[in-house]
């Protein structure tokens, strides 16, 4: 029987950092230094190097990462927080739990970023942030976001996490609001081996507010100045992240080849629209998501076959019933609506082989092209 093709094989990465993890996470165990301490600070001071900010603070996961991002800004309760309907749920809910309101806005057809139009136009006096999301493995387009907050005076948070390395013709993911949240979700191009997130920001200002308000609200011990919450990152997963960022480079390459792959195999496939690249964008290609018709019958013809897919996302955020009190209705963002029914997430990440990707693509193609005989 033919091996299955996984979505995404996190035992490969984790084999390659193997002999440098474990004598960390050894040491941690015999010295007890779980939270913050040397592994830590030196993840921080790599990260900011890498993306190329003054400063760094990890924290717990990638939707503390956004709450602490917004709520270090000023988003408070009942603000409105412009951000895309089409991405994962967590871009909402840090804006949610904080007390603020989601304001979500339709996407663009070819890459399903979000529509510097409707950010503009959605605009109102209770404005208080605009949250740009890097999906799929590029930039948002913020080289047209960034001017339209600067008129208005509206701070821009960057919801990174599935852009790490990638960059755009505004400049480095990362870097192109005045602070990024990102996610070390495991499956994430820098994933760690649980949840884990940072906050990035050339604000010193914002990057302690941060800090504080990701411990407790305490700068001192025992010293509370606001009311925080617990969002630090553990060394555990700063040592596993370390080993990781030295190869994260070697490893988007490795994904760009593979998204090359699937170009070549699938642009003859007609019943399969492949993903756009912004002009001026260096994509990671954190997932490789087609278009196809009845696409549910194609993911359960994939799915049998042995072939890893997903969807990202099967419905926007305005029509799921998280966020049904915010009122809006079917048809008011037609792109995203539309883009929910044909979205197929094929298998994508740096081990992906060449044989793999065929097997992928011969069997995309005829449950593809079956579909669009049928509708």
């Amino acid at each position: 029987m033919t091996a299955a093709v996984p979505f995404v094989d996190l035992a490969a990465q984790q084999a390659e950092i193997a002999s440098e993890v474990l004598p960390v996470w050894r040491r941690l165990l015999e010295t007890g230094g779980f939270i913050g301490g040397p592994e830590v600070d030196a993840f921080e001071r790599e990260l900011g190097d890498y993306f190329g900010v003054g400063h760094v603070v990890g924290v717990s996961n990638g939707t503390d990462a956004l709450e602490l991002a917004m709520r270090a800004v000023g988003v408070g309760p009942r603000d409105e927080v412009i951000m895309p309907a089409n991405t994962f749920i967590a871009t909402a809910e840090a804006a949610s739990r904080i007390g603020a309101v989601p304001v979500l806005v339709d996407v663009d057809d070819a890459c399903l970023l979000i529509d510097p139009e409707a950010v503009e136009a959605a605009i109102t006096p209770r404005t208080a942030a605009i949250v740009p999301v890097d999906l799929f493995g590029q930039t948002a387009p913020m080289e047209r976001i960034a001017p339209i907050a600067a008129r208005h005076g509206i701070p821009v948070v960057e919801d990174a996490a599935q852009a790490q390395g990638a960059a755009g013709p505004a400049g480095r993911a990362g870097t192109l609001g005045r602070v990024a949240a990102t996610s070390f979700y495991p499956g994430k191009n820098l994933g760690a081996a649980g949840d884990a997130g940072a906050v990035m920001t050339d604000d010193p200002e914002i990057a302690r507010t941060v800090r504080s308000l990701g411990g407790h609200g305490s700068s001192v011990k025992y010293v509370h100045d606001r009311v925080g919450m617990n969002a630090r990152l553990d060394a555990v997963q700063a040592a596993v992240l370390r080993a990781k960022l030295r190869r994260l480079d070697r490893w988007n390459a490795m994904r760009r080849t593979a998204a090359g792959r699937y170009a070549a195999l699938l642009g003859d496939v007609d019943a399969v629209r492949l993903p756009a690249v912004r002009t001026g964008n260096d994509d990671v290609w954190h997932l490789y998501v087609v278009r196809v018709d009845d696409r549910d019958r194609v993911l359960a013809e994939l799915t049998e076959a042995g072939i890893g897919v997903g969807i990202h996302y099967p419905t926007p955020v305005h029509l799921t019933e998280a966020y049904a009190w915010l009122g809006y209705r079917r048809g008011q963002l037609p792109v995203a609506e539309a883009a929910a029914d044909r979205i197929l997430s094929l298998p994508m990440f740096p081990h992906l082989t060449e044989q793999q990707q065929g097997r992928v693509a011969r069997a995309l193609q005829g449950a593809s092209v079956g579909a669009s005989a049928r509708s």
